[in-house]
């Protein structure tokens, strides 16, 4: 390294391209305007990065003022509030950075770990323009990791208010400009080869020549701004020896381009300009349509499709259950046993043991004293606290958690449609081009030759064959959203379609908690109904629910020793007495068969004395019987059950007599069954009220929570089914299927279109010009077809009306 040397003739710095001024610093011959930009370069090169410099010239941006533009980000009640999550090791934070704009971009942003060792990970969302970073902040500081980005050229943008927000207003503007360039270029270049089109009079060949240098001279802003977005992903592509949708696009430019060039510089012949200019026009008009729709999709996911979570809220009054859109800041919130805390904030009341794994993946229980911050996405494991919102619930931060592939395992099992095709077309794309220009060739005919490379790279359209699964699937969410059924991303839609198998659970899933019937069986004075009540209180599991309920309102007593076995029942001291509340196993019972026929029981005992039994008798869902009838045809039907067996012979009528039945099995056993069912070639289907079943959800090929009025958001399951819309379940599954059929009937649009297009193609006989406005239409007709069609199964489903 040298500093203060003036030997290089550059005048610009290497990294952020300012003009050089005063000392000088070099670095591996290159030279830098400052210590800074000469600091990034050597953290780059000691990492082995400098591919990165391949991507932009100059990339870099200087960090000025460093000591004091960032110094309020190491206040903590500022800092505070930007970070999405915090431990006694890592933070999580996520910054909106407008600077991101192509690969290189993103590919940097994801290696920050290389750049500095406290930085865990980093995942860039290129649409979003949105970076998340998880790092140590022991050792390295919030504003030390915001300094560290600016340094290497991506300032984050910071306010205080939402930044995911503020990161998804959707502007086209760069693509609007490039569409504009090639528009002007296409209709100038197209209005100077019509004497050619036309044939030519004496006047005008006096200036063909000067006719094709400025088509010439209109095709380079083309091929240099507008179509540059194709280039950089196909070799970026290359880089990483695969091939991309882009890279028979970026092909069939780069020939025509060379052609054209050849032929103008030789005075050969006119070229291709306007066929060029036309192409990437077309191409960026499509691409253009794409993202329009795209957003539109995205926005009525993220911002209309709320989940069925609800969350209590205590008033003045009473404790109300809200949807988690109607919480606010200062609202005062109860979070029982198990349910997931929907926003940040500060614990006023009880003791919480919180479980983050659905954050950060580790499971060990984290304690929270009076007055601390509980972070969004934890869950209580002990008894019920209250907290105060200190932030607004953020849906999308929700959504990020559901979506963590950490917590579900089946994209890696299963391949979707999409996938299996298109890995296999650019490489058989680029087969008959080869082919194709090769036979010409050997016929002598270079013009054909090169005219049938081209058109085929342009006609056999890549884009209507990426477009049809996701623009088919991303109108089954819509559908599915708008009538209470939200599955998680599109290829849980494939693999809806694909199960052969359906598990339910029965309380709370096929049972319908909001009209249960109950009454007390032994003896109980008041006093020690108010401490059953205390205990349930803290628990979010339906017949707790539904006891809270059914005594009423009553004066709480203050429980310690909270514990709740899942399958088995709950335990807590109130005043020195020890009160068990479950199964009869659990209390020490014994369980009084002749009883009652029918209902579940729900176990008192105090002090190890047992006091009674509750008896709930939970209706089926509307509708059962008849739902049990229409998928007993097409699927493998089973009740795998935590509750006793006193409705064996009622449930023995509703499904059918092949079906396996099971009660009294807890959830490591419910787990066992649904991987029994799995290894004899099932693709099993979980339904269940997403406490007890977690396990079971997780491990089936697809897992839906049945949801009525309950916090029982889980990110291992795959959907949520409002309770209401139970009836409605076989319809969800035909439609799953259905979609799967319109994706199939696009797919053989596409391959009808291409092999009818690459069939004029290889013979030469097709302009490159004509090929490149037939594209951008194949990919409107895909769009429309799989919209319209999509639509139609919906109404033959009877899902086009929206829910009441």
């Amino acid at each position: 390294m040298k500093i203060g040397t003036k030997t290089s003739n550059s005048t610009k710095c290497y990294h952020c391209g300012d003009t050089l001024a005063g000392t000088v610093y070099e670095a591996d011959g290159h030279v830098f305007c400052c210590v800074g930009c000469q600091s990034v370069y050597r953290i780059l090169s000691s990492n082995n990065m400098q591919q990165y410099y391949r991507y932009n010239t100059h990339p870099g941006k200087k960090l000025r003022e460093r000591s004091e533009r960032y110094e309020y980000l190491d206040e903590p009640t500022i800092a505070d509030k930007l970070i999405d999550f915090k431990n006694d090791e890592i933070t999580m934070v996520t910054f909106y950075i407008p600077s991101i704009h192509c690969s290189s971009c993103i590919w940097l942003l994801e290696h920050l770990y290389k750049l500095h060792p406290a930085v865990v990970a980093s995942q860039s969302d290129f649409l979003k323009k949105q970076v998340n970073v998880t790092f140590k902040h022991p050792d390295l500081s919030l504003r030390e990791l915001v300094e560290l980005l600016a340094n290497v050229g991506y300032e984050p943008k910071i306010t205080l208010q939402d930044v995911v927000k503020a990161g998804r207003k959707f502007s086209q503007k760069g693509l609007i400009a490039k569409i504009a360039v090639a528009g002007f270029c296409f209709g100038n270049s197209m209005m100077l080869s019509f004497p050619e089109y036309f044939g030519m009079a004496a006047f005008e060949a006096k200036y063909s020549m000067f006719f094709g240098w400025m088509n010439l001279g209109f095709a380079l802003p083309v091929l240099l701004y507008s179509g540059r977005d194709y280039f950089q992903s196909a070799w970026h592509s290359l880089r990483h020896r695969q091939l991309n949708l882009d890279v028979p696009l970026a092909l069939g430019i780069l020939v025509l381009f060379v052609r054209t060039a050849w032929e103008i510089l030789s005075a050969t012949g006119p070229g291709f300009a306007d066929t060029l200019c036309g192409l990437v026009f077309f191409l960026l008009v499509g691409r253009w349509v794409q993202q329009r729709t795209y957003h539109h999709l995205s926005f009525e996911r993220d911002y209309r499709s709320y989940f069925p979570v609800a969350v209590t809220r205590l008033g003045a009054a009473n404790a109300k259950p809200v949807p988690l859109a109607e919480i606010s800041v200062g609202d005062r919130l109860l979070i029982r046993s198990n349910e997931v805390i929907p926003a940040d904030a500060i614990l006023l009341k009880g003791q919480a043991a919180i479980d983050f794994s659905f954050v950060t993946g580790e499971s060990e229980p984290v304690e929270k004293v009076l007055g601390e911050i509980i972070y969004a996405g934890g869950r209580q494991l002990g008894e019920a606290i209250e907290l105060e919102v200190v932030k607004p619930v953020s849906q999308s931060y929700l959504t990020k958690l559901w979506n963590n592939d950490a917590f579900k395992q089946y994209k890696k099992r299963f391949r979707t449609f999409s996938n299996v095709v298109s890995q296999y077309f650019t490489l058989v794309l680029l087969a008959i081009a080869i082919t194709a220009m090769a036979y010409w060739f050997l016929r002598d005919d270079p013009a054909k030759a090169w005219g049938a490379f081209t058109a085929v790279l342009i006609i056999a359209c890549p884009c209507a064959l990426a477009l049809s699964t996701p623009f088919t699937l991303s109108v089954a969410l819509r559908v599915f959203d708008r009538h209470g059924f939200y599955v998680k991303n599109t290829a849980a839609v494939e693999q809806l379609a694909a199960v052969d198998c359906l598990v339910f659970d029965k309380t709370g899933t096929i049972s319908s908690p909001s009209a249960a019937r109950m009454r007390f069986e032994g003896q109980l004075q008041a006093g020690e109904l108010a401490m059953v009540v205390s205990v349930c209180q803290n628990s979010n599991h339906p017949l707790s629910r539904e006891l809270v309920k059914w005594a009423g309102p009553m004066e709480l007593m203050p429980i310690g020793n909270y514990q709740e076995t899942g399958g088995k029942g709950i335990e807590a001291e109130v005043h020195s007495n020890r009160v068990r509340i479950g199964s009869a196993a659990f209390t020490g019972a014994r369980d009084a068969a002749g009883a009652s026929p029918t209902g579940s029981r729900i176990y008192i005992a105090i002090n190890n004395e047992v006091k009674g039994f509750f008896i709930v008798e939970q209706p089926w869902r509307e509708g059962l019987r008849e739902v049990m009838g229409e998928l007993a045809k097409p699927y493998d039907l089973h009740l795998v059950s935590g509750d006793n067996a006193k409705e064996r012979e009622r449930l023995r009528e509703i499904f059918p007599p092949d079906a396996d039945l099971l009660f009294g099995k807890l959830p490591a056993q419910k787990l066992e069954y649904i991987n029994k069912l799995q290894h004899t070639g099932s693709k099993v289907c979980m339904f269940g009220d997403g406490l007890n079943d977690a396990g079971a959800l997780r491990q089936a090929d697809l897992g839906i929570a049945v949801s009525d009025d309950i916090n029982n958001f889980s990110p291992g399951c795959d959907a949520i089914l409002d309770g209401r819309s139970f009836v409605l379940l076989p319809r969800f599954l035909r439609f799953a299927k259905d979609a799967v059929k319109v994706i199939h009937m696009s797919f053989g649009i596409s391959l009808t279109y291409n092999v009818i297009g690459l069939s004029f193609a290889v013979m030469g006989t097709m302009s490159p010009l004509f090929a490149a406005v037939l594209m951008p239409l194949s990919t409107v007709t895909i769009i429309g077809f799989t919209t319209v069609v999509a639509h139609a199964y919906a109404a033959k489903n009877q899902l086009n009306n929206i829910r009441s």
